[in-house]
């Protein structure tokens, strides 16, 4: 009887230009990214080495784009290597880590008020609430005296990596960005509505976003079991910024579903046994808002301030509780009472607030949205 061998089975590589996550069939020496559409190299593996990481060394060749010149060893998430900048925090065995970050644009024409505010009071709800340790926070800020640190489309994809790097079973981790988000036609066919979500870095203008594609395949097919991330993500258009297959459809009564987000092409968009949760400061077809109304003076994000509101104002909330909070806090400009407590004293000394949207709701799986408590 004739005996088959199995096929082998597809790798995986990063485009060493943009950094998007590649398939790799079996055999292929290259591969073209379908985002930005620089060729990749990939070699069997010598003495040890990932043959990943010689696909992104050769990569960052092709496409002449130099790595931070002070770096950490090698990582490998996903099965990628790539290194970081010495000044990330190490953050091997810590049980609760998060990326924020804040962009400005300061001097242009997009330029935004309460971005920094932003990431300065999430930092202090995540230590003050949610106990992550101040060393196991990682904030870019265009303000960083690290050129690392920096919010530029390189080091955020870096910095996306660190947050995922390493993780166990009962890790938590956070995503904050509060910046400019935009849509793209959707090239690939993956978006139910014919647009890609993105974010804007610092350059944008002259290095590009970075695509929902991309944040999915660095951020959430990279969470194992017992991983759980929640992407808090103050933009425009960032209902499904983190292509994630389930958004919850809430009612001003209180009736939800989940609406099947799945790509139509069939490629998976879930993680790799973990759970991922994004929390949204608007519809994909929305814009949010730089806020001046609550304290006369300095601004923050509409989101920002009504997920601090709701958190503070009922400790040990639901998902749907928070979701619901956080709308009657917009659509009642800023709420009558305010962030109570500490936190809020805090919070109302750099933030004002008006404006209407409605927040979003995402996870890779479906839930029951007022029974399972919120906790980062």
């Amino acid at each position: 009887m004739a005996s088959s061998r199995p096929p082998r089975a597809s790798t995986t590589t990063w485009c060493g230009r943009c950094g998007a996550y590649l398939s790799v069939a079996p055999g292929s020496r290259s591969v073209r990214c379908a985002l930005c559409h620089a060729v990749t190299y990939v070699e069997r593996r010598p003495h040890g080495l990932h043959h990943a990481a010689i696909g992104f060394i050769k990569g960052l060749i092709s496409a002449i784009v130099s790595p931070p010149p002070s770096s950490s060893p090698s990582l490998r998430p996903g099965g990628a290597a790539f290194q970081l900048p010495a000044s990330y925090p190490r953050v091997r065995g810590c049980k609760k880590r998060a990326l924020l970050v804040g962009i400005s644009y300061a001097g242009s024409q997009y330029e935004l008020k309460g971005t920094v505010n932003d990431v300065n009071c999430m930092a202090y709800l995540l230590r003050q609430r949610f106990g992550f340790p101040s060393d196991c926070i990682l904030v870019l800020t265009e303000d960083d005296k690290d050129p690392f640190r920096v919010p530029t489309r390189v080091n955020l994809l870096h910095a996306m990596r660190w947050l995922v790097d390493g993780t166990t079973s009962g890790d938590s981790l956070v995503f904050h960005f509060s910046g400019h988000g935009v849509q793209k036609l959707d090239n690939n066919g993956d978006e139910v509505d014919g647009y890609d979500e993105a974010l804007c870095p610092l350059d944008f203008q002259d290095r590009g976003v970075i695509l929902d594609d991309e944040i999915n395949a660095i951020i959430v097919r990279s969470l194992c079991w017992g991983v759980k991330l929640h992407a808090i993500v103050d933009t425009c258009h960032s209902g499904t910024i983190l292509d994630l297959p389930y958004l919850c459809r809430i009612s001003r009564t209180g009736y939800w579903q989940w609406e099947n987000h799945s790509r139509p092409s069939g490629e998976p968009k879930c993680t790799n046994g973990g759970l991922a949760i994004s929390i949204s400061g608007c519809g994909d077809s929305q814009t949010s808002q730089d806020t001046t109304a609550f304290s006369g003076s300095a601004s923050t994000g509409a989101m920002t301030y009504s997920f601090i509101k709701a958190v503070e104002s009922e400790p040990g909330t639901t998902y749907g509780r928070l979701l619901t909070a956080m709308r009657a806090t917009i659509r009642d400009n800023g709420g009558e009472f305010g962030i109570p407590g500490p936190i809020g004293a805090f919070f109302r000394r750099v933030i004002t607030f008006s404006c209407a949207q409605e927040p979003q709701l995402c996870s890779s799986e479906p839930f029951d949205i007022y029974k399972k408590p919120f906790l980062l």
